[in-house]
């Protein structure tokens, strides 16, 4: 009898590669995907799984072979894979494409899931808050900074960014950053209600800011935050009635 696959999952912000405990996290991960390969129709990743990624011509960034080799299987299987690229895995390029077919998105995109009519993306940049960070964003997604980069070896490229990335994290918990800080100071959220001005959604799922939350941003539409797999093991999951909900993995 044929596998009946209709759920939809939503795995965001796992920064593999960062973090005393990566190798673990990303075990866990392969256990959650091994979990869901029955039921999933498709797997959206809402960017930053990696903590770093630069794709070179001929050669591929060390580690990360656990996830890699579970996408390939999963995508291998039937399962549309869907990659967000996010503020630190934002040079995925087209490897991810090449190796099993992901769909990679830059930016946010509206997609319609069973019905239900979502803006999806990661969430950086989103809504101008910090105009340095937009600068660095734009910066850094430019052709003359992919060209720069690939000048440098990667033992040395790849040390500055994991430098900058774990400081950054750093600066973020001592700012007390990682909690909702309300609706005027959080970017996505300033960004989802300019988009509903003119347009209906009935979700907006998001990922980036490691805070998982549903909120009601008024006329029908649910903002949802789906946390992280850095800190926390969430994800989200619509089934095929239209419900879309937060989940936690737990192992037995």
């Amino acid at each position: 009898m044929a596998q009946v696959r209709d759920n939809i999952y939503f795995i965001t912000d796992s920064h593999l590669g960062s973090g005393s405990n990566t190798l673990e996290r990303e075990r866990q991960l392969c256990r959650l995907l091994d979990s869901i390969k029955d039921d999933c129709k498709t797997l959206l990743l809402l960017g930053d799984i990696f903590d770093f990624w630069f794709s070179y011509k001929y050669v591929v960034p060390r580690g990360h072979v656990r996830l890699l080799g579970k996408l390939a299987e999963l995508a291998d299987s039937g399962v549309e894979i869907h990659f967000f690229l996010g503020n630190h895995d934002m040079w995925v390029f087209d490897y991810l494409t090449e190796e099993f077919g992901a769909i990679v998105h830059a930016d946010p995109v509206v997609m319609d899931l069973y019905g239900k009519r979502c803006l999806i993306g990661h969430g950086d940049g989103l809504g101008h808050l910090d105009k340095w960070f937009d600068f660095a964003r734009f910066f850094f997604r430019s052709h003359v900074c992919h060209k720069l980069f690939k000048m440098f070896p990667s033992a040395f490229t790849f040390g500055i960014a994991h430098r900058w990335s774990d400081g950054n994290k750093s600066k973020h918990a001592k700012r007390d950053l990682l909690h909702y800080l309300g609706d005027d100071l959080e970017g996505i959220v300033i960004y989802c209600k300019q988009r509903l001005a003119t347009e209906h959604f009935d979700y907006c799922i998001f990922g980036h800011r490691h805070t998982p939350l549903t909120r009601d941003l008024g006329n029908g539409c649910t903002y949802v935050n789906v946390g992280d797999w850095l800190h926390n093991r969430n994800y989200a999951v619509m089934t095929p009635d239209g419900i879309l909900e937060l989940k936690d993995f737990h192992e037995a």
